[in-house]
C-alpha cells in the first residue's frame, strides 16, 4: 500500500513555490552536517569548521541548535566574548537560493554561546545557537568556526588525548519548543598522536636474582599518548651496580603502538641496576631502576582497578583499554570498570567474556568490575570487584533484584528506574560473599561518604587517581577506626590506563597505580592480597613501599611487640624527600632528607598544593608571580607540572610568573639565587575555580582563597627552613622552602622506635608511612592495624 501523499495527482489546484515541494521532500528532515576535517592530532591548535544544512522542517523563529560532545573531553573551553582570542566560536548564516514564488528566510540573527553541560550525558558540553528573529528555511545552511581565526584568533586546542571516532552530534529545536531531535549522522573525528617527543621505560622496581621479568619501551608525544607507525631502532642499556654494561638491541612495532617489549631479563647481581633505552634516530631517552636481592622477597604487582570504556563513559572500546593496559602501560593487573546505570546488558556480558579470555595466569590478571555511582547524600561511589571466576552477579541477582545502582542511558527511553539504592542495599546484595567481592570507596565525580562502610566488604580505599590526591579520605577512613588498606587507580576515561597522563580538565592528575604483594601471579592469589591489605599505593610510578613490624606486614591486625621496631623500606627513582608516619589523621613521626643532607646556602623552592573542594569541580586554578629582589636569580626548575599548559617562565629579571591547577596534588618551583641572605621573596598569587558555567575568559575567583600574598627576607628562610600557609580548601597551602643540592636517595629504609612514639596503649592505631619524591609523586602503605 502506499501510504505517500502525492499532491499533483491527490491536491487538486493549489499554489506554492514552483519545485519546493520536490526538492524540499528529497532533504532529510533533519538536515544533515559536516565537517572540513577527519583527523586532528592530540592537542594541536587548529580552526574546524562544520556545515549544518537546514533539512526538511525548516527551523522555527524561536528554534535553536547544539553542538554536543562528550562532557569528558578536555578540548579546551570555548568562548564567545573575544574574537580576537583563541577558543573563539562563531556561527553564521547563509541562505540557499530560493525557488519561484518562494519568500526568502526572516532570521536576522545567530547567538552563540558555550554550556558544559548544555545537553544530556555523555554529550553534556554544547556549543548552543539560537534563531533570533526569524525562520530559517531548508537548505538554507549554519557554519560554526571552532577556534575562529579570521579576526586574529590562534585557533582551537584539540583534545589533549587520542580518540578513535570522536563524536560531534547536532541537536536541532525544528519547532521552537525546546524539543530537540538528534541530527542523523555525527561529524566524525580520528584524533591521532604527535609526533615524538619523549620515551617511557617501564620495569618492575624490585625483582630478585634471576628472577625473568620484561620491560617495555614506548614512545609518546607532548602530550603522552603513545605513537603509531614508528618503527624506530634503538637500544636497551642494562648496567650492573658495578658498572658493567650489556646492551640488547630494540625495533619499536612497525604497526599500531610503538612499542616493544623485551621479555625474560634476568639480574645477577645484587643491589641497584639502571636501565635506559635509546632511539639511534632521537636524542630521547628514558630510564629507570631495578633494585636486585637475594631471598625469597614478593616481586610487586602492579595494578590499575578502575579503568572506563566507551562502553559507559570511557574512550576508545574495551578491547583496546584493556590492550593498552597490558601492552602499552604493561600492567600485571588491571580491573575493568562499567558505570553501573549505564551499561547495557548485552555490552556488559560482551566485556566479561572479553576480560575472562585475556587473563592470564603469570602473564596479566584481569578482573570484571561496575562503579555503583549512587549520589554522596546515599554514600558515594564505590567500586565492585568481581573477584571470582564465571559469571558476575550483575546487573541482577537470583532473585532479579536490580543491582544497579539505577537504570539510565542515552538509549533508555523513559524514567530513571531505581536500584540498589541507597548504598545499604548494595552491601546487602554481597554480603552473603565477601570473599568473591571487593568494594574500594573512591573520590571521583560523587565523592564517597565514610558515614558508611561495610567492613567485610570494603577493605581498600582509593587515595589517588586522575581525579586527584585524596590523602585526606584516606586518614579519615582510618581516624574511623575501619580498617582500610591504600589502594590508588586511574579511573580513567580517556584511554591512558595504567598510571594514565593528566589532561587539563577535571582528570588533572596523574592516575595512581595499586602496588599488590601476592604470593603468585593469579586471580586467586592477587584476590587473597587484595582483601588482606597487602598493597600500597603510588601516583603512577613503579614506585614500591613496605611497613612492617617484625614478621607483621601491612594490612595486618595484631597485638604489638613493644621491643620490636617498625621498619619500612622506599624505592622510588627520583629521590625520595620526605618521609611521614601516620597515626589515623594525625602525623607522629616524620624524615626530612633536604634537612638531613643539609640545606643549600643558594636554593629555595615555592610549593603549591592542594584543592579548593573535596566534591568534584575540586582543581586549585593558580596564577602567581615570585619575585626576588637584592639578588639574582641564576636557574629555576620546575616539578610537578603535568601537561604544556601547566607552566612557568621569566617574566622579566626579579620576577618568575607561573600558572597550573592542582587537584589534591603539588607542584613546586625551584630557584637558584646568587645568595639567599640579602634577597626579599614576595609571592602573589590567586586561585580561580574551574569555568563549569559562563565564560572561559573571566573565571571565578575562589571565594573563600581568592588570593595569597607572601613576603619573606632570605635571613628569616635561612633560620626556619621553610614558611608554610594553610588555606581554606582541601589540603590548600603554598609554602617557601630551603633544599638541599646533594642528591636525595632513591632507596631509602630505616626503622622507627615504637617505644619513642608513646602510643596510647588502650586502642588500636592504624600506623602508615606516605612519602614524596623531588617530582612531587607520592606513595602511601596500607596501614599497620596494632595495639601496643
Amino acid at each position: 500500500m502506499n501510504r505517500q501523499f502525492d499532491p499533483q495527482r491527490e491536491a487538486g489546484n493549489y499554489i506554492a513555490p514552483q519545485g519546493f515541494y520536490e526538492r524540499n521532500k528529497n532533504r532529510p528532515f533533519l538536515g544533515t552536517v559536516n565537517c572540513d576535517r577527519n583527523t586532528l592530532i592530540a592537542g594541536e591548535w587548529t580552526e574546524l569548521k562544520l556545515d549544518y544544512e537546514v533539512g526538511g522542517a525548516g527551523l522555527a523563529d524561536g528554534g535553536w541548535l547544539k553542538l554536543a560532545f562528550k562532557f569528558y573531553s578536555d578540548w579546551a573551553l570555548f568562548q564567545t566574548s573575544d574574537p580576537t582570542a583563541a577558543n573563539y566560536v562563531s556561527a553564521e548564516y547563509h541562505a540557499t537560493g530560493l525557488l519561484a514564488g518562494q519568500t526568502a528566510a526572516t532570521v536576522q540573527h545567530l547567538k552563540v554561546r558555550f554550556d558544559q553541560k548544555g545537553h544530556e550525558r555523555p554529550f553534556q558540553k554544547a556549543i548552543l545557537i539560537d534563531v533570533v528573529d526569524g525562520y530559517l528555511n531548508p537548505g538554507d545552511r549554519i557554519v560554526i568556526r571552532l577556534g575562529d581565526r579570521r579576526q586574529g584568533g590562534a585557533g582551537t586546542r584539540v583534545q589533549s588525548f587520542v580518540e578513535k571516532d570522536f563524536r560531534f552530534r547536532m541537536f536541532i529545536d525544528p519547532l521552537g519548543s525546546s524539543k530537540f531531535a538528534e541530527v542523523p549522522g555525527d561529524c566524525v573525528l580520528n584524533i591521532v598522536s604527535g609526533p615524538l617527543q619523549q620515551l617511557k621505560l617501564i620495569a618492575p622496581r624490585w625483582v630478585g636474582v634471576e628472577t625473568f621479568f620484561d620491560v617495555i619501551v614506548r614512545a609518546e608525544d607532548q602530550w603522552g599518548n603513545t605513537c603509531c607507525n614508528l618503527p624506530l631502532g634503538g637500544a636497551l642499556i642494562i648496567r650492573a651496580p658495578g658498572g658493567v654494561e650489556r646492551v640488547q638491541e630494540f625495533i619499536l612495532a612497525e604497526q599500531g603502538w610503538a612499542i616493544v617489549r623485551i621479555n625474560a631479563i634476568t639480574l645477577e647481581e645484587t643491589g641497584e641496576w639502571r636501565l635506559q633505552a635509546r632511539l639511534h634516530a632521537s636524542p630521547v631517552v628514558a630510564d629507570a631502576y631495578v633494585t636486585c636481592e637475594a631471598g625469597s622477597g614478593i616481586r610487586p604487582l602492579y595494578a590499575d582497578l578502575h579503568v572506563h570504556s566507551d562502553d559507559t563513559v570511557g574512550t576508545n572500546d574495551t578491547r583496546y583499554n584493556l590492550s593498552y593496559g597490558r601492552d602499552v602501560a604493561g600492567l600485571d593487573i588491571l580491573g575493568y570498570t562499567a558505570n553501573d546505570f549505564n551499561i547495557t546488558q548485552r555490552s556488559w556480558n560482551e566485556a566479561v567474556e572479553l576480560i575472562h579470555s585475556l587473563n592470564e595466569p603469570g602473564r596479566f590478571v584481569c578482573f570484571p568490575g561496575t562503579e555503583w555511582c549512587g549520589n554522596s547524600s546515599v554514600g558515594g561511589d564505590r567500586n565492585v570487584i568481581f573477584l571470582r571466576d564465571g559469571k558476575p552477579r550483575f546487573p541482577f541477582d537470583a532473585q532479579g533484584r536490580l543491582l544497579r545502582s539505577f537504570e539510565w542511558n542515552e538509549f533508555t527511553a523513559g524514567a530513571i528506574r531505581p536500584g540498589a539504592w541507597p548504598v545499604d542495599e548494595l552491601y546487602a546484595a554481597y554480603a552473603d560473599d565477601p570473599e568473591g567481592h571487593l568494594l574500594i570507596p573512591h573520590v571521583g565525580g560523587r565523592r564517597c561518604i565514610l558515614d558508611w562502610h561495610h567492613p567485610q566488604l570494603e577493605r581498600l580505599i582509593e587515595v589517588g587517581s586522575a581525579w586527584g590526591q585524596f590523602h585526606w579520605v584516606y586518614a579519615d577512613a582510618l581516624s574511623r577506626g575501619y580498617r582500610m588498606g591504600a589502594a590508588a587507580n586511574s579511573d580513567e576515561h580517556q584511554g591512558r590506563c595504567g598510571g594514565g597522563v593528566p589532561a587539563t580538565a577535571v582528570f588533572g592528575s596523574r592516575g595512581g597505580l595499586t602496588g599488590v604483594l601476592a604470593e603468585s601471579f593469579d586471580r586467586e592469589s592477587v584476590a587473597r592480597a587484595l582483601r588482606a591489605r597487602r598493597t600500597f599505593a603510588t601516583t603512577g610510578e613503579r614506585s614500591y613501599a613496605m611497613l612492617r613490624q617484625g614478621k607483621r606486614w601491612m594490612g595486618e591486625v595484631f597485638q604489638s611487640d613493644p621491643s620490636l621496631p617498625l621498619e619500612y623500606r622506599l624505592l622510588g627513582d627520583m629521590g625520595w624527600e620526605d618521609v611521614l608516619l601516620y597515626d589515623g589523621e594525625q602525623c607522629i613521626w616524620r624524615r626530612d632528607m633536604h634537612k638531613e643532607l643539609n640545606y643549600s646556602t643558594n636554593k629555595i623552592r615555592v610549593r603549591i598544593g592542594g584543592a579548593r573542594i573535596k566534591d568534584r569541580y575540586r582543581g586549585a586554578y593558580w596564577q602567581g608571580e615570585i619575585q626576588i629582589n637584592g639578588v639574582i636569580v641564576q636557574d629555576f626548575r620546575t616539578f610537578g607540572f603535568d601537561h604544556p599548559e601547566q607552566t612557568c617562565w621569566r617574566k622579566d629579571a626579579t620576577t618568575l610568573s607561573f600558572s597550573t591547577v592542582t587537584h589534591g596534588d603539588t607542584d613546586s618551583i625551584e630557584l637558584t639565587l646568587s645568595e639567599l641572605t640579602e634577597a626579599t621573596i614576595r609571592l602573589h598569587a590567586s586561585i580561580q575555580a574551574y569555568v563549569k558555567v559562563g565564560d572561559p575568559l573571566m573565571p571565578a575567583p575562589f571565594v573563600h582563597a581568592p588570593e595569597v600574598m607572601l613576603e619573606l627576607k632570605g635571613k628569616q628562610l635561612l633560620s626556619t627552613g621553610v614558611f608554610e600557609r594553610e588555606l581554606p580548601g582541601a589540603e590548600l597551602k603554598i609554602s617557601l622552602e630551603r633544599i638541599t643540592e646533594a642528591p636525595l636517595p632513591r632507596d631509602i629504609a630505616g626503622s622507627i622506635d615504637l617505644t619513642a612514639l608513646n602510643l596510647d596503649p588502650g586502642r588500636e592505631h592504624p600506623l602508615f608511612i606516605t612519602a614524596r619524591q623531588r617530582d612531587q609523586s607520592r606513595i602511601w602503605t596500607s596501614a599497620l592495624f596494632l595495639t601496643p
